[in-house]
């Protein structure tokens, strides 16, 4: 048995976080009316039933079926939930639809069997065999953790798009305030560490491993992220609006997950890669890379780094930034000072995932994951780009150093925002 992961897999807990996303996708599909069960409000995602079968599904097909080796709840099923996608296109997009889905009821049954096998193996299964690939360090286990994790964040920018007849979601309050102007700081030449060793981490995903420095020379970044009102400048000049931008009686409205709010001008814009890299362009600065925003997040002045921007305390969504369900939507740029960085940047965690201009390629050492090979690998395509950092929906399992997140460069619908580095 592999001694790193019998001194860290926790059956209980594992079980117990297990619930919680179960628990946590169940409240997540509360918040859609039943009559959009089978609704796709993004072209480019599936429709909210598939999700209900598949993560689940997923996971059993992943820790219990194939790492395992237990025999099928139900093999059509299986096969119709196992994967999402992420088609380049709506044309691409259209060759996933289908005319009919199981009943509600029938998914409900399969789902019921996955979720009873997965508390079965987490209670007595060997999940950690190191003469078994999938289960060396407990992979399958943990990566069944994280997808649901990761897919209620995908749930929660659909749902976004729901319309809002057919939304059951609760208002909360916003604030708006005059946004801070601050010079940016100049970050001096040094090294940064992308990934980590295979031996430092519980668990982590391919793409973050293995651990690699990088030289990075002296560069300037933004205190903040960009703005709603930085962005409302681009657009009076011929720039295209944010998704989630609207216009109502000749002015701009945002709209939130659940409610259209008057544009909040504090709140970090959310775009796709593409449209950051244009406004970076126009205001005469560009976007950081990977490794600069490794370096303004974790670098100190002291020539070390830290394991978050904050310091080494365990990430807090009540102190450190806006992520880990604090709330749905963005809140004021600079909202969480606990949560800067050594060299004193704001939300580089939290408030919305970072883009950069590092295109998603593998880190050198590279090797698929033997419990999802696919992970990683079908993304390796230059058009998918590198965020950092966390949203607000991002759970705070997700937020490590070594994480990575990434999408194509013209989508437009994650929670992404984005600020401007300087040669």
């Amino acid at each position: 048995m592999d001694t790193l992961a019998a001194a860290t897999v926790d059956r209980e807990a594992m079980a117990v976080r297990y619930r919680a996303n179960r628990q946590r996708t169940a409240d997540l599909f509360a918040a859609i009316a039943p009559e959009a069960y089978e609704d796709a409000p993004l072209p480019l995602r599936h429709p909210f039933v598939f999700y209900d079968g598949h993560i689940p599904g997923f996971a059993f097909i992943t820790l219990v079926r194939d790492a395992l080796g237990r025999p099928s709840v139900d093999p059509e099923l299986e096969q119709l939930f196992n994967r999402g996608i992420d088609p380049r296109d709506a044309a691409v997009a259209a060759q996933h639809k289908r005319s009919a889905w199981p009943s509600r009821a029938t998914i409900h049954a399969f789902t019921a069997a996955c979720d009873a096998a997965i508390a079965e193996a987490y209670a007595n299964a060997p999940l950690d065999d190191a003469a078994n690939p999938r289960l060396v360090r407990a992979e399958a286990a943990y990566t069944i953790l994280e997808h649901e994790e990761m897919h209620h964040e995908t749930f929660t920018y659909i749902l976004h798009r729901l319309a809002r007849e057919r939304q059951r979601g609760t208002r909360t309050e916003h604030r708006d305030v005059p946004a801070a102007r601050r010079e940016p700081i100049l970050i001096p030449a040094g090294t940064a560490t992308l990934g980590a060793r295979r031996d430092a981490l519980p668990f982590g995903w391919d793409n973050e491993f293995d651990q690699t420095e990088i030289t990075v020379g002296a560069f300037g970044i933004d205190v903040h992220d960009v703005t709603n009102g930085d962005f409302l400048e681009f657009v009076r000049t011929g720039g295209a609006p944010p998704p989630n931008w609207f216009e109502r009686d000749g002015a701009w409205m945002l709209r939130g997950v659940f409610e259209d709010l008057p544009l909040p001008l504090s709140w970090p814009v959310y775009v796709s890669q593409q449209q950051a890299a244009a406004f970076a362009a126009w205001s005469g600065a560009r976007l950081p890379t990977e490794a600069e925003y490794h370096r303004a997040a974790f670098g100190t002045p002291a020539g070390g780094e830290r394991a978050f921007p904050w310091g080494d305390d365990a990430p807090d969504g009540t102190r450190h930034g806006n992520f880990d369900w604090r709330r749905f939507d963005p809140e004021p740029i600079g909202s969480s000072p606990q949560g800067a960085s050594a060299w004193g940047v704001h939300d580089l965690v939290g408030n919305g995932w970072e883009w950069t201009s590092t295109p998603f390629v593998p880190l050198p050492g590279f090797r698929a994951m033997a419990s999802y090979p696919l992970y990683s690998t079908d993304f390796f395509d230059g058009m998918h780009y590198v965020m950092k950092g966390a949203s607000p929906v991002t759970n705070a399992t997700l937020v490590r150093r070594s994480f990575r997140n990434w999408f194509y460069l013209d989508y437009p619908y994650m929670y992404a925002t984005f600020r401007r580095a300087y040669d």
